[in-house]
């Protein structure tokens, strides 16, 4: 199993990425692509262009390590139109080798002040949760 520590950081490559790349094309990608030193202890992650297949590159202080998953269903990523270079902490990751996105695009829920209560929460306590309206 692979359990990284809450305090590593984690590189997310923002393009598909070949994955008969190994060791010295991942490092390649992660120094030249992201601009970090793979040798930093950071954990970088490659995601193929089906996004079926991650590989997560890291320097353990004796040498180079790759960790791959491949999912028989689903994707890790949904849209790569949406995917960019980008830095993530490790529940990110851990969400993302589950094949869940981390994206909100709106509110849920939100406080309504006690002069704007609609006619929904009208005679309802004040503070009352109430839906958000459709974007």
């Amino acid at each position: 199993m692979f359990y990284p520590e809450g305090h590593i950081r984690v590189w997310l490559y923002g393009e598909p990425v070949d994955m008969r790349k190994s060791f010295d094309g991942l490092y390649a990608l992660a120094r030249n692509g992201l601009r970090q030193d793979p040798l930093s202890g950071s954990l970088f992650a490659f995601v193929n262009r089906r996004a079926t297949q991650i590989k997560v590159l890291y320097f353990d202080r004796s040498g180079w390590c790759v960790w791959a998953k491949r999912l028989e269903a689903g994707r890790f990523i949904g849209d790569w139109s949406g995917v960019a270079h980008r830095e993530m902490d490790c529940t990110g990751l851990k969400l993302l080798l589950e094949g869940i996105e981390a994206k909100r695009r709106h509110k849920r829920y939100r406080l309504l002040p006690d002069d704007a209560r609609s006619d929904a929460t009208r005679g309802a306590p004040a503070g009352t949760i109430a839906p958000c309206p459709a974007p």
